[in-house]
């Protein structure tokens, strides 16, 4: 699908799975990627770094982002910046949650 020009309504481009957390790639290129989630209540991606920032825009819902041990809510129009190379888990604990993951491969 190329969405390029297009305006496009974020929240409509992926849909929630029941017991799942689903992805869609919309940008690869080699300095970074933009990539869409829809995480069911109860999802979530348990803790893990990695070597560059990225920022969490959430578009749906209501995410628990936990950054070096530490919890946030996250709620829709907010965003979160994780930082490189800090340990970090997002959740969907009190409903599901559609996010956009920005990550720019550079220091």
């Amino acid at each position: 699908m190329d969405i390029k020009g297009t305006p496009i309504n974020v929240e409509d481009m992926i849909q929630y799975q029941k017991d799942s957390v689903v992805s869609m790639e919309i940008i690869k290129k080699e300095l970074g990627t933009v990539t869409l989630f829809a995480f069911d209540q109860g999802q979530g991606l348990s803790e893990h770094s990695a070597p560059f920032d990225a920022m969490v825009q959430i578009v749906d819902g209501e995410a628990e982002i936990t950054l070096a041990g530490e919890p946030h809510t996250v709620k829709k129009g907010e965003m979160i910046i994780m930082p490189a190379n800090v340990p970090h888990a997002l959740q969907a604990v009190n409903m599901p949650y559609k996010m956009v993951l920005t990550m720019i491969k550079s220091d």
